[in-house]
Order: C-alpha cells, then structure tokens, then sequence
C-alpha cells in the first residue's frame, strides 16, 4: 500500500470520530434554530411572542403573567399572547417539533459499527483447540449515501420548521376568533335581556288590562307568545355566552381558578376606517404562504427520494468488515469481508416506480395548491369586504335609523297618538337592530382573523361561521 493510501486509512477514524461528533451538537441546534424561525414568525405576523416552558421557573413565570393579565378584561392581543406563551396546547406542539427535528437529526447519522465476536473449542484425540474470530464492519452504502442523507435530513427540518410556523398562525388565530365570539355573545346578551324586559312588561300590561276588560283575550296571547319567544331567546343566549366563554378558556389552556378570573371587556373594537386592498393581499399571499413553502419542500424531499431510491432499489446494502481470525498453534489471520445482496428477485422496479409517482404527485400537489391558495385569498378577501361592508351599513344607517323611529315614536306616545304597545313593539325591534349589527360587527372581526390566517397559510383555522 502506497504511503498516501496508508495516511488516507490512517485519517479516515478520525475524519469520521470528527464528523460524528458534529452531529451530535445538531440536534439542540436545530431544535433552537426551529424554534427561532416560529419565533420571528410570531413577532413579525402576528405580533406576539411564543414561550417555550422547558423549566419550572419558565412555567412559574408563565402563570404569574397570565394571572397578571387576567386581573383587567382581556384583550384580542392578551389573549393571542397567552395562547402562545402558555397554552399546554401549544406547548405540545413545540415539543413535537422538538421530537421530529431530532429524528430528523438522527436519520442523518451513519450507523455503528458492528464488533462481531467469535469463539470456538474443537476436541480431537484429546487435544483441545481454540478459534477467535473477530470482526469490526461498517455499511460502506451508507457511507456513500452520506451526503445524500444530509440532504434530506435537512429537508425534513424545513418541512419541520413550516408546520411549526402554520401551527403557531393556527393557535393565534383560533385564539382571536374565540375571544371575538365569546366578546359578541356577552355583548349580544345585554341587549336580549333588554328584549325580555320589554316582553315581559307588555305581558304584565296585556294581563291587566283584559283583566279590566280593555283588551281581548287574542291581543294578551299575542303579548304573552312574544313574552314566551324571548323567554327562550335569552335561554340560548345565555348558553352562548357560557359556551364561547369556555372555548376561549380551553383555546387559553386556563385551569378553574384563572377561568373563574377571566373577565372580557363590554364590546368588540371598533371597525377600522377602511378595508384591506384586495390586490396587495393576494400578492402577500403568494409570495410567503406557509403552506406553498411547505409543498415546495416536500417536492424537493420527494425528488431527493426518488434520486436515491435509483440506487438503492438495485443495491441496499453493502458491508465492509475487517477480519482477524486466531487459532491454537496457527498464526493469526487477517483480512476483510464483504456483503452486499444480489438483486436476484428484486430487481427493484417496483420500489423506482413508486418513488416516481410519489414525485409527480408531489409535483402537482404543489401546481393545484397554488391555483387554490389564490382563489382562497380571493374568496377569504371578498368575505372579508362583506362583512365590512354589512358591519358599516348596521353601524352607518341601520341603527340610526332604528333610533330615530324610536325617538319619534316617543314623541307621538307623549302626544297620545299611539299606544304603550306600539312603543314598546318598537323598541324591541329597535335593540333587534343593534343585536343583528354587533352580529355583523363579530363577523367582520372572524373575517379579519380568516383573512390574515389564510394569507400566512393555516386554513384549518378559517371558520367565520357564527357559533
């Protein structure tokens, strides 16, 4: 052997004692550089911070800021940041992606040597002899294949790395939509209460007077049957109220305790002064979707898969062992051994073949997601201008207008022109209207939240339906 092929052998353990030892500070990197990227993500779209609670001072901290929250009426931004600071929910998420980032890591390392050990006794004639074998192997494949496996490995952290970041957009806008019904129905529930009082008070009236023989029996029914609607109206808003409330404590990950001290404030923020433009939307949209980022990535991994499955559906695997056998009264034996399976049965068509059609799959995944991310945001923005829209007519004409027939009907009840029930029938269509406009006002606010989720990429959080 030739003086550069013996220094080569002679380096080739300490090249990979070398590798082998970066790789395993890869792990807690990844894992952190991970956890960064969501991090940035959350500050830059949504405009909180995400906590990581690996520790109990970590955790005892978590909850004194929540407690410290909870002790004024919560806002949409409060309650966005507690769901990413201290949700266990959440906190299984980090974790998860802590679990597949060190997998990840994992698949990249070569695997251990193998020491083989072999003792034999032979007796013949009386005398007693002794065979040792031993082997060190290593796959030379896998040795080879390397590069490609780092390669990959670093695929499946950007494919980490992204559902991290959807899931974090999925957390804080469920978040946001929970805390805008739960705000909605409290709101909604004054008002109804409101309605029941003015029933309640036209039955009472109805009662007397059939009783002084002023009204007939079908005039009560009537003021009894609208008595009765309300009655249940109130029942089922004072169900909604109790239901939104704990899907936004269950959203927080708020135990009893903070649940009893979570306190929302009287009404939902006003609406801003003019709608998103469609255009700068959709193009946002395009340019930075988590879930096209997420789609790309996969094609790449899946392509990679396809280039290694050409070599590896022929030859999968190939071992290299160095041998050295002793034997009583013999010298000692050295040498090499080598396997590698013949592709007899298995000529590996099948396992090329699937990799192919994985990757067109892959490939035209990706094509029809882009078609349906743009309709999306086109859809999600149009729902959103409604809204808007409605939400700006309720507030604009509507309630106005609702309010000034209520206002002159009083004036004609003063003068004598109508009666206490023509009065009171207007006012409950009065607060109607402004139950039907803090209705669309929840809705514009659901709309908003879908909007922004769609244009980071988590649609599974896009429900604008009002529950």
């Amino acid at each position: 052997m030739s003086a550069p092929c013996r220094a080569a052998v002679r380096a080739a353990p300490l090249a990979l004692a070398v590798a082998t030892l970066m790789l395993s500070a890869c792990a807690g990197t990844a894992i952190d550089d991970n956890f960064g990227r969501a991090q940035q993500l959350a500050q830059d779209r949504l405009g909180s911070r995400i906590r990581w609670l690996t520790s109990d001072d970590a955790r005892q901290q978590a909850q004194a800021d929540v407690d410290a929250a909870l002790a004024q009426p919560l806002g949409a931004d409060d309650a966005v940041r507690i769901a990413l600071g201290y949700s266990p929910s959440l906190q299984a998420l980090l974790f998860d992606a802590a679990a597949a980032s060190a997998g990840a890591t994992q698949s990249a390392r070569l695997p251990n040597p193998v020491f083989a050990f072999e003792r034999l006794v032979r007796s013949e004639a009386g005398v007693r002899e002794l065979e040792i074998n031993r082997a060190l192997s290593l796959s030379v494949l896998d040795l080879l294949l390397w590069p490609s496996r780092l390669r990959q490995a670093e695929a499946a952290q950007q494919q980490t790395r992204l559902r991290l970041a959807g899931d974090v957009a999925a957390a804080a806008t469920t978040a946001r939509q929970a805390w805008v019904r739960a705000v909605a129905a409290q709101q909604s529930l004054q008002y109804v209460e409101q309605v029941k009082a003015a029933a309640d008070a036209g039955s009472e009236l109805a009662r007397r007077m059939q009783a002084a023989g002023n009204f007939s029996k079908l005039q009560r029914a009537r003021e009894q049957a609208f008595s009765a609607d309300a009655l249940a109206q109130l029942a089922r808003a004072r169900q909604n109220v109790q239901s939104t409330r704990e899907a936004l404590v269950r959203v927080l990950g708020l135990d009893e305790a903070r649940a009893r001290a979570l306190k929302l404030p009287p009404r939902l923020p006003d609406l801003p002064a003019a709608p998103a433009d469609e255009q700068r939307v959709v193009q946002a949209a395009l340019d930075d979707r988590l879930d096209l980022r997420l789609a790309r990535a996969n094609l790449e991994f899946t392509a990679r898969e396809q280039g290694l499955t050409r070599v590896t559906s022929v030859v999968n695997g190939f071992d290299a062992a160095a041998v050295r056998r002793s034997e009583t009264g013999l010298a000692s034996q050295r040498g090499f051994e080598l396997q590698f399976p013949l592709p007899v049965f298995d000529f590996g068509d099948a396992a090329r073949t699937r990799a192919q059609a994985t990757t067109m799959a892959a490939f035209n995944r990706l094509a029809q997601l882009a078609i349906d991310a743009s309709s999306q945001v086109r859809e999600r923005h149009g729902m959103y201008r409604t809204s808007y829209e409605l939400a700006r007519h309720y507030r604009d004409e509507i309630v106005p207008l609702r309010k000034t027939i209520a206002e002159e009907n009083l004036l004609r009840y003063n003068a004598m022109v109508i009666g206490v029930f023509e009065l009171l029938a207007d006012s409950r269509e009065q607060i109607a209207g402004v139950v039907e406009a803090i209705n669309a006002e929840r809705d514009f606010w659901l709309a908003d939240a879908a909007l922004q989720a769609t244009l980071i990429g988590a649609p599974r959080t896009l429900d604008t339906e009002p529950q």
